[in-house]
């Protein structure tokens, strides 16, 4: 028998979890290390899951629960600062008919039915802890981890996110970006009218939305020019974003009612990054966050991650060598759908930040759509 492949996945989120169980189904002998000691099980208020995304959950074996867990709904309602309706847009169905458009849940819970499939898989992980050393050869890596043990790996994946030290690492030297924009977010009781997302437009702020992520729970969000954190004490976040959110109405003084706590809310700039030539040096190669960001006015930056895991999966699950040639392969196959999906969702804020009022943001909303629709 021979003895099977071995791969260090380095972060625990969305993208390294998904192709941590897709390996080990493969038969991979898959490591998992995670910095949080608790796995980021309790961490963000909400996340949009698009049909893409879902098709991957599927995959993964997880879309039942997903689909228990979350809120399904297909539109998204624009309105004016006062709550008046002015269009009901139907979502494309990206991840094909036989799924919702579109699933609003609960972050933590997402992460936690993420949790139970690795687990499940028979992955061995290692939480609180991070790679510290990573030294290559023509045949693998090995690895020297923080608590002081070591590691030898035919390949190692980057999960590690906006920030992977693991990137930098391998000599990448491509960080995250600034667009201008900022979001505050909070997880708050679901106003029984609530049954779909609704974005805002106008105002104090550039957007003002909301998406269901259970029958009692929904997340709100709003959208203003970035501020200088330093001037933002946590204690004040409640205030600062409930400030925002009073101009808005319709369902928003309801949700507004509850932004109270400064601990529940979430105040994060919107980066844009994407690594161009290649996702990997050597036997060391990028998923997700590690590889490309983007502001979330499409919604789609844990799908494209989870859609990285799946394709990287695919490839590394044939019989074939993992060497520079698949990996590359990996990287143009990515970049030709990842692309378009930042550049689109980078300009629809800089058409905010500029002010330009006939821009056409349903048209290249639903063209980029439309291209997500085929598989990845």
């Amino acid at each position: 028998m021979s003895t099977p492949r071995t791969v260090l996945v380095i972060g625990g989120g969305a993208a390294g979890n998904a192709v941590a169980v897709l390996l080990r189904r493969a038969g991979v002998a898959v490591d998992l290390i995670e910095a949080e000691d608790d796995w980021n099980a309790t961490a963000g208020s909400g996340i949009t899951l698009q049909g893409n995304a879902l098709r991957v959950l599927r995959e993964l074996g997880v879309w039942d629960r997903v689909r228990e867990s979350g809120f399904a709904f297909g539109s998204v309602g624009i309105t004016a600062p006062d709550g008046t309706v002015l269009h009901e847009q139907r979502d494309i169905r990206t991840g094909g008919g036989d799924l919702p458009a579109t699933v609003g849940m609960r972050r933590p819970r997402l992460q936690r039915v993420l949790i139970d499939a690795v687990r499940a898989s028979g992955a061995t992980v290692r939480l609180g802890t991070r790679a510290e050393s990573l030294e290559q050869d023509s045949d693998g890596v090995s690895v020297r981890f923080s608590d002081g043990t070591g590691g030898r790996y035919d390949l190692v994946v980057a999960a590690d996110g906006l920030g992977s030290a693991t990137r930098a690492a391998i000599g990448i030297t491509d960080k995250p970006e600034p667009t201008g924009m900022a979001i505050w977010r909070v997880a708050v009781p679901r106003p029984a009218g609530v049954v779909r997302t609704d974005l805002a437009y106008g105002g104090p702020a550039y957007i003002a939305g909301y998406c269901p992520t259970s029958d009692t729970t929904l997340y709100a969000y709003v959208v203003e020019a970035n501020r200088d954190r330093a001037c933002l004490p946590p204690a004040s976040y409640a205030d600062e974003m409930r400030r925002l959110a009073r101009a808005y109405g319709g369902f928003w003084p309801e949700i507004t009612a509850h932004i109270t706590d400064p601990a529940e809310v979430n105040y994060t700039w919107f980066d844009r990054m994407l690594v161009e030539g290649s996702w990997h040096r050597g036997r060391v190669v990028l998923v997700g966050d590690a590889a490309h960001c983007c502001p979330p006015t499409l919604a789609q930056g844990a799908a494209l991650s989870l859609e990285d895991a799946w394709v990287l999966a695919q490839m590394l699950s044939g019989a074939g060598p993992w060497d520079d040639a698949l990996l590359q392969a990996y990287y143009e196959r990515r970049i030709a759908r990842v692309r378009p999906v930042v550049e689109a969702s980078v300009q629809i804020g800089q058409w905010q930040l500029d002010g330009v009022r006939d821009a056409d943001v349903p048209g290249l909303m639903a063209r980029t759509m439309t291209m997500l629709r085929e598989l990845p």
